[in-house]
């Protein structure tokens, strides 16, 4: 086990949900003029089209978009899922324009709960990752519970070896049901969250971006590579307008 993961896992459960919503400085503005929709190839939409990046995160839309949206986004965040709510759709139709890209990385402030919601959103393809995540913000208040009632259980789990730990959470709590009602069948679940390698790989994202990228709190938004002070859509919309996304 890595010495990421195992800061990871000893994240405590009683969730520091203070370190929500405490979005990044803005460091400058884009503006511009509107910018000309980008039409996706014969036959396709772009908010269909999804990649993982190079840095860990899930991309939808044109890759060549000259306006880059970037969430380190935490699926057990009120705040993140109050964005989802309100601006996933909205954000999608800017998407379908070509004009903005959208890429979640998803930031596991909250340790073991959000690597486990974290793999299981990334159990099926591409394109799946942003609406998983969007079905869990969705379903926040349920998601949450199990681990709120029940909380000596989800810690006993993570006592038992890596292979099992997050097996044994996830049945405990409900979610292997949750994910298999969205496509993702309980055996695939399975081995996806008993895969260590890849649950090593998220949390060494997870450390990056706070030491590379200087991510302290979720939802943080960067656009272009400048911070975004926004973490409603309410806020970011008319951002997304001044830099020319209409």
């Amino acid at each position: 086990m890595t010495k990421t993961l195992r800061f990871a896992l000893a994240a405590p459960l009683a969730l520091a949900l203070a370190a929500c919503g405490t979005g990044a400085e803005e460091t400058g503005a884009i503006e511009g003029e509107a910018i000309a929709a980008i039409p996706a190839p014969e036959g396709t939409e772009w908010r269909s089209t999804a990649t993982m990046t190079e840095d860990g995160g899930t991309l939808v839309g044109n890759p060549d978009a000259p306006l880059k949206l970037i969430e380190y986004g935490s699926l057990t965040c009120p705040t993140c899922a109050r964005f989802s709510m309100e601006g996933g759709e909205p954000l999608l139709e800017y998407v379908d324009s070509g004009v903005v890209s959208f890429e979640l990385r998803q930031f596991a402030i909250h340790g073991p709960l959000d690597l486990l919601l974290q793999r299981m959103t990334q159990c099926g393809p591409d394109e799946a990752v942003i609406p998983l995540s969007d079905q869990v913000w969705a379903n926040y208040e349920s998601i949450m519970e199990p681990i709120q009632t029940n909380q000596a259980a989800f810690e006993a789990a993570m006592q038992r070896p890596m292979e099992e730990r997050f097996v044994v959470a996830a049945e405990q709590m409900g979610y292997l049901d949750f994910f298999a009602s969205r496509g993702i069948s309980e055996d695939q679940g399975r081995a996806c969250l008993a895969d260590v390698a890849s649950l090593e790989q998220m949390a060494d994202y997870t450390q990056r971006y706070s030491s590379e990228f200087n991510i302290t709190g979720t939802p943080t938004f960067k656009l272009n590579g400048r911070d975004v002070d926004a973490n409603t859509w309410a806020a970011l919309e008319p951002i997304l307008q001044r830099a020319g996304a209409r």
